[in-house]
């Protein structure tokens, strides 16, 4: 009669195998949110600004603050575009232009932020 099953070495080998895979994969995940958000933020930006050109060429002068132009409707129809890390976006007067926000990845691993700083 042969019993049929697993040794305890390939066991372990599998179990070495998925701690090593999951430890590649979790922090790639986590990081790659925060990658998006800072996208999301800086792209936020950019349509804004876009925005603001728009305002100049349609009344011929530039927003006297943020507001006048997230509020309206002509503008911004769906509601002015939200930073993902709930921080403000506000104007620059001499320049009218958004203030860039600097969002920073809080992920330890610094070859995650070397790549994220060089490719965005």
């Amino acid at each position: 009669m042969t019993q049929r099953g697993f040794t305890l070495v390939e066991l372990l080998i599998v179990v070495l195998i998925l701690g090593t895979l999951t430890a590649i994969v979790v922090p790639r995940i986590a990081v790659s949110g925060e990658g998006a958000k800072i996208s999301a933020c800086r792209e936020n930006v950019q349509i804004i600004n876009k925005q603001i050109e728009k305002f100049k060429i349609d009344t011929g002068d530039w927003p006297n603050n943020l507001d006048e132009l997230t509020k309206n409707p002509d503008y911004f129809p769906d509601g002015p575009p939200e930073c993902p890390f709930r921080k403000p976006y506000e104007i620059n007067g001499a320049t009218h232009r958004v203030i860039k926000h600097k969002h920073a990845l809080t992920s330890k691993s610094a070859w995650v932020k070397k790549y994220f700083t060089e490719t965005n």
